[in-house]
């Protein structure tokens, strides 16, 4: 592997020779397809994803199966709940699972601590990371707590930036962290106050 290709990540222009040689002799190249559950709530994590092409999603389920949607994680991002688990070896408090098919890079728990001692420009975006995540989980439990359903709901539908979007009730519900007897309700009475019309596995904006 000579060419790694890791340009949407803002640490890496920034690292000398020798951490440049460091990670093209230790990230191991994977392709994944769309829907794999990466890890799982509960698992310890053994390598830090570096995802270079696709989407992964990041989740919690209740004892009940209801699911809430962490964080999506895009090109050039890293995950905070991956990197927490294999840096220390504890259990990963979420469930991590490919939006669509994925490509990026693994890196064994060992040579991320090294890359950390010896870089201080990887040891810069880490810090950013954890930053930049737990402004995102402040902001859902805010959501959660002191907003309407029915403005959190319209709130992701135009965060999708389209007039037309292609979903489930059942998908909104995971990602607002609700079921989906109730966001349908909800969407129904967004129908009647026509902010929206329903169609069969659409949603259309007005």
């Amino acid at each position: 592997m000579k060419n790694l290709n890791l340009a949407k990540y803002p640490f890496y222009d920034d690292l000398d020779d020798k951490s440049t040689t460091f990670l093209t002799n230790k990230l191991k190249p994977i392709s994944i397809k769309k829907d794999n559950i990466l890890f799982f709530a509960g698992d310890i994590c053994d390598n830090i994803l570096f995802l270079t092409s696709g989407i992964v999603r990041l989740y919690i389920q209740s004892d009940d199966a209801d699911e809430i949607t962490l964080y999506q994680l895009n090109a050039g991002e890293q995950c905070i709940v991956n990197t927490a688990s294999t840096i220390s070896q504890t259990e990963a408090i979420g469930t991590a699972v490919t939006v669509t098919d994925i490509e990026g890079y693994l890196l064994d728990a060992a040579s991320v601590k090294e890359l950390a001692h010896q870089s201080d420009a990887y040891q810069s975006f880490l810090f950013s990371i954890y930053t930049l995540r737990m402004g995102n989980l402040v902001k859902l439990v805010n959501d959660i707590k002191f907003k309407r359903l029915d403005e959190r709901v319209l709130e992701w539908l135009h965060s999708q930036n389209k007039t037309l979007i292609q979903t489930t009730h059942e998908h909104i519900a995971n990602e607002l962290g609700s079921n989906r007897v109730v966001i349908s309700r909800v969407l129904k009475e967004l129908e009647k106050s026509s902010k929206l019309i329903l169609t069969r596995g659409a949603i259309e904006l007005i």
